[in-house]
């Protein structure tokens, strides 16, 4: 009743009352009507996908999309079903083939629900992985940039991944000991740094202990390198190397898509790190890793989000990409790739084929783009005022 009273004198006095941050960012996401749009088609395609992920897996699923109809194939979409010709579970669900049949007759319907759950999967879990290497570089880049990599740092690395390498290719004694060395001398440096404390280190060791180059150029340079890679052909490559494996495209993708990511969180960083609240905090003795999760990276994470929004389109394509050229998940799942691919050689005999996956593709793609924008406009204080 009191809150009803207030409300109603701040309308009477002209002053509005004061919005939550999710009611203003509602209200800025229905002001750009493009970006409410992808919003849209974004939740019906997650709901489309959960519905084909239920509908299409199980012993005996509900649509299923490796059901062969040899006297079926190649029906235009709505097409009703010979149901002389077929056994009570080759029947169609719906009672048409909504989508049509490929050369196999089976149902391009229950092949899309299967698909959108692929192109779903691989989307977020790819981006996700990107997106937690870009952050992790991307804040040990900006927070610890100008601390210098020494001499025996290097070394130790070197050691360890040679160890690992080792044992990646059955080595395991010579792989072991290259491990144990490398752990040991990184505990003896540890030690050995507590007990000089702010002495300067013997002469025969400022070798070891000499800067060879900071942090932050190094994760720079690597970035500089991996975007010099085209990024397609390098996972068309990876892929080709491994088997073939929906996991394996996930994390292919995920490894070569981290440099944006990256490059966002430092700028973030090098402009958080000198501001007064990160300055308190380290007065009051808070560890530099506390600092940087609870403290900096929440301030830091609004362009990720609009980063890894549009990464998701980019990865659905790839993974569309990888599979029309007959490198991606492998068969009996149907992705909305494979089907375009099986589709191309039928595009005039059957054009269905390469049009409803090639539709979805657009439509998805262009949703994740649209709403990424409306996210930018949102999370940019200085874009609010459009709306």
């Amino acid at each position: 009743m009191i809150k009803k009273d207030i409300k109603n004198l701040l309308q009477n006095t002209g002053v509005a009352p004061r919005r939550s941050r999710l009611q203003e960012s509602w209200r800025i996401l229905k002001g750009n009507s493009l970006a409410f749009v992808g919003l849209i088609i974004f939740a019906l395609f997650f709901c489309t996908a959960l519905a084909g992920l239920i509908l299409t897996s199980g012993t005996k699923p509900v649509f299923d999309p490796a059901m062969v109809r040899l006297q079926e194939k190649l029906l235009p979409p709505l097409s009703s079903p010979n149901l002389e010709t077929l056994r009570p579970e080759e029947i169609p669900k719906l009672g048409v083939y909504l989508f049509g049949t490929d050369d196999l007759g089976r149902d391009v319907f229950a092949r899309m629900l299967q698909g959108a759950w692929v192109s779903l999967t691989v989307g977020f879990v790819a981006v996700g992985i990107a997106v937690l290497i870009g952050i992790f570089m991307g804040g040990i880049s900006g927070y610890f940039g100008q601390s210098h990599i020494r001499v025996d740092q290097i070394l130790a690395a070197f050691v360890l991944l040679l160890g690992g390498g080792l044992l990646a290719v059955g080595a395991i004694f010579s792989g072991s000991a290259l491990l144990l060395i490398g752990s040991a001398y990184i505990f003896f440096s540890r030690w050995l740094k507590k007990g000089l404390g702010k002495q300067p280190p013997p002469k025969w060791m400022k070798v070891f202990f000499a800067g060879v180059i900071s942090i932050d150029t190094l994760i720079m340079r690597l970035v500089d390198i991996m975007l010099c890679f085209p990024s397609f052909f390098l996972i068309l490559t990876v892929v080709a190397l491994l088997p073939a494996s929906m996991y394996n495209i996930m994390i292919v993708i995920g490894l070569t898509s981290w440099m944006g990511a990256t490059r966002f969180v430092r700028a973030e960083f090098l402009s958080l790190r000198e501001q007064d609240f990160v300055t308190a905090a380290r007065a009051l003795g808070v560890s530099n890793w506390r600092i940087i999760f609870r403290h900096m990276i929440p301030n830091a994470i609004a362009p990720v989000l609009v980063s890894a929004t549009i990464g998701i389109a980019t990865a659905i394509l790839t993974e569309a990409g990888l599979s029309f050229l007959g490198f991606g998940v492998p068969p009996p799942h149907a992705t909305w790739g494979n089907i375009l691919s099986d589709g191309k050689r039928f595009i005039f005999d059957a054009p269905w084929l390469t049009f409803v996956p090639g539709f979805a593709i657009l439509l998805v793609v262009l949703s994740f783009n649209l709403f990424g924008e409306g996210l930018r406009d949102i999370l940019n204080p200085k874009l609010k005022e459009r709306y």
